[in-house]
């Protein structure tokens, strides 16, 4: 899926939360979005999955407005935040709506779940009957995670999604992500402030300072490095 940013201005009263002009993501990329707090990261995301709408301009994906059709939608996986979570279901009870909300039959979801088991919240987390409200916050990033993936979306947006997360999880994640690149050709819109981990991962990398766009290239060997010196300054 193609996703393009035009002439977007947000504010939230007299602050500029996002001028961006011009931004454009191509099918199959994988771009990682990267940034300070406050840098508009979130706000960026929301922007793009019609959760917040800008005073000026438009997001399009595949050159339709993301507020005038709600085709993308059916195809499009997303995390950002608890909130995408639905608290009184059990884990299993969850991904199981999620599944039928994409059209899956229950036999299609267990087998899809299947690869990112290893990922999930494991027995030995002492998980099994509790709801989704009861999980740690790692756990329950993982259970939403999972939700967003499993279904082999054609569009990807996670809001920092290593956060939380301990090391296994971590290469677990990026493993999974990696897949679903290369099995779905699925495009992606990762925000972190992992460094290492998004330079890894992405094929490119946005960089946000206050609300605008400040690099926007391919990724490198001297990508890190490069970006690490841009924050420490």
């Amino acid at each position: 899926m193609r996703v393009e940013i035009i002439d977007v201005l947000k504010r939230f009263g007299k602050k500029t939360a996002l001028n961006i002009p011009s931004w454009k993501l191509e099918d199959g990329e994988i771009v990682g979005l990267v940034g300070s707090n406050g840098a508009g990261k979130t706000t960026f995301l929301r922007l793009v999955l019609d959760l917040l709408h800008p005073e000026n301009g438009r997001v399009e994906i595949d050159g339709i407005s993301v507020s005038r059709s709600a085709a993308w939608k059916a195809s499009t996986g997303s995390y950002l935040d608890e909130s995408f979570l639905i608290g009184f279901l059990s884990i299993s009870e969850y991904l199981k709506f999620v599944g039928a909300v994409f059209g899956l039959k229950n036999g299609t979801t267990e087998r899809a779940l299947e690869q990112y088991r290893s990922f999930l919240p494991s027995r030995s987390d002492d998980v099994s009957g509790k709801l989704v409200r009861e999980l740690s916050t790692g756990n329950g990033k993982k259970v939403g995670i999972v939700a967003a993936m499993f279904i082999r979306p054609d569009l990807l947006i996670l809001d920092e999604p290593f956060a939380n997360l301990d090391p296994p999880s971590q290469i677990r994640l990026k493993q999974n992500i990696l897949r679903l690149a290369r099995e779905n050709g699925t495009t992606m819109i990762i925000s972190s402030h992992d460094l290492g981990h998004v330079t890894e991962i992405c094929s490119r990398i946005t960089l946000l300072d206050d609300g605008h766009i400040i690099r926007d290239e391919k990724t490198s060997s001297e990508t890190l490095s490069e970006l690490q010196s841009y924050f420490a300054s």
